[in-house]
């Protein structure tokens, strides 16, 4: 095989390789039906803290969040810190990060709430097939004011494993809430930044040294 055969053969696996690896591709893995915003909300901010289970049916790399929140009239959730781990507020933990969220789809409620949409994506963690507790909590609104997570005790849900679980860290077991958890499903884990990342650099390099050779 010539040098320019080579070197042709080496970027045709790079741009493979890289093609075959989605950014960030998100789906719904876990969803605990829609919004219900003339129910009850709970606080998950001011040192109070939700937690409900979503299930995965595979192995599952989690990089996404939406829930709906209820908050005063003219706020906006900048961020919340999202934690998934073994059992409801602890155990195992596989993942805690703050999480800057999107605000949309805002109307107003019965007791007078915007009630919206909040969505968060997140470098996540790969999780085998199973039932797993998303903790909420932390959530930050330019205001300064209270935020709450809407309850719909998993009415209207179809994935495996719901309604969900959950508990609020004061009382203890209450009715879930509405989210959906986004990611890739269906094979596993997901190679690290970092992984492909040296991958290319070394494909990179062989390129380099053949095109030296070339010259």
């Amino acid at each position: 095989m010539n040098t320019q055969l080579r070197c042709f053969s080496l970027l045709t696996i790079l741009s493979l390789i890289l093609a075959a690896v989605p950014a960030m591709a998100q789906s719904i893995l876990y969803s605990n039906g829609p919004l219900d915003d003339d129910t009850d909300a709970w606080t998950i901010n001011f040192g109070f803290v939700v937690s409900d289970t979503f299930t995965l049916a595979s192995n599952a790399n989690v990089n996404g969040f939406k829930f709906n929140a209820w908050v005063f009239q003219g706020d906006i959730v900048t961020s919340a810190e999202v934690s998934i781990t073994s059992l409801e507020f602890g155990g195992t933990t596989y993942f805690d990060q703050v999480v800057t969220f999107t605000q949309s789809d805002c109307t107003v409620n019965a007791y007078g709430f915007n009630v919206c949409v909040e969505s968060g994506s997140f470098n996540g963690p790969n999780l085998s097939a199973g039932t797993y507790w998303l903790n909420l909590d932390n959530a930050i609104v330019d205001t300064g004011d209270p935020v709450y997570w809407d309850e719909n005790s998993g009415e209207g849900c179809n994935s495996p494993g719901c309604p969900s679980l959950a508990s609020e860290n004061s009382v203890g077991t209450i009715p879930s809430e509405s989210f959906t958890v986004l990611g890739n499903s269906g094979g596993g884990t997901v190679p690290e930044p970092g992984t492909l990342l040296l991958l290319a650099s070394g494909l990179l390099g062989s390129l380099g040294l053949l095109r030296r050779k070339l010259l």
